[in-house]
């Protein structure tokens, strides 16, 4: 008997971790965008200054939440950010970038449909 670990609920899945990045699929990312139909490498400015116009390629359509994975420690995202995205009625969870690219898997296992921006783990 064959024993799923998790449900495939399709699109991206971060498989592992490489070097300073995350495996993707068949490919390898330093910094990453993720949607539940698409994984794109990302050029992220630093995190004090992220704002809404770096997540737009996440934001249509308007997931649940944006998992923000922060580096290689949790830090918070700005408050303008957080409000920004609130006023649209999209929640924000950040956690380290290794806990993100987990909790992504386990959250798109549960078929929701949420969105992330994964920091380097070097970050």
């Amino acid at each position: 008997m064959r024993m799923e670990r998790e449900q495939q609920a399709g699109g991206p899945i971060v498989r592992g971790f490489a070097g300073t990045g995350f495996r993707v699929d068949d490919g390898a990312y330093r910094a990453l965008l993720l949607t539940v139909t698409a994984a794109s490498g990302w050029t992220p400015p630093p995190l004090a200054t992220l704002d809404v116009d770096a997540l737009a390629p996440l934001l249509d359509p308007a997931p649940e939440f944006v998992l923000i994975g922060t580096g290689a420690t949790l830090t918070r995202p700005p408050a303008a950010l957080v409000a920004a995205l609130d006023a649209q009625g999209i929640g924000v969870e950040a956690m380290d970038s290794r806990a993100a690219a987990r909790a992504w898997g386990v959250l798109r296992g549960e078929g929701r449909q949420i969105a992330a921006a994964l920091y380097p783990l070097d970050a």
